[in-house]
């Protein structure tokens, strides 16, 4: 019986933490959420995991940002100012 209810208080634990994991990690909790956080950290595996992947996704992710085509940031200003100015970004253009 024990057992069956300290699983369940984890699984809850889990369901509060998961929702500010990513703000967690990036340090965007205020710091009753980041005590709490990290103390679930130490004994949840599966949490743990799942800020191992956020980790590994945000690396690559942040290696990658030097990696964006000049041409295409250009393209998507270029359409950011006509939706701004109310245009219709596509208009005048004949499929080329």
């Amino acid at each position: 019986m024990k057992k069956m209810w300290k699983g369940a208080i984890s699984r809850m634990r889990c369901m509060r933490t998961m929702p500010v994991l990513q703000s967690y990690l990036d340090g965007n909790v205020d710091e009753a959420t980041a005590r709490r956080v990290a103390a679930h950290l130490e004994d949840c595996l599966r949490c743990g995991l799942e800020v191992e992947v956020y980790s590994e996704i945000k690396s690559a992710l942040a290696e990658q940002r030097d990696a964006v085509d000049q041409g295409a940031l250009d393209r998507l200003q270029h359409f950011a100012a006509h939706l701004a100015a109310g245009e219709d970004p596509a208009a005048g253009k004949n499929g080329s």
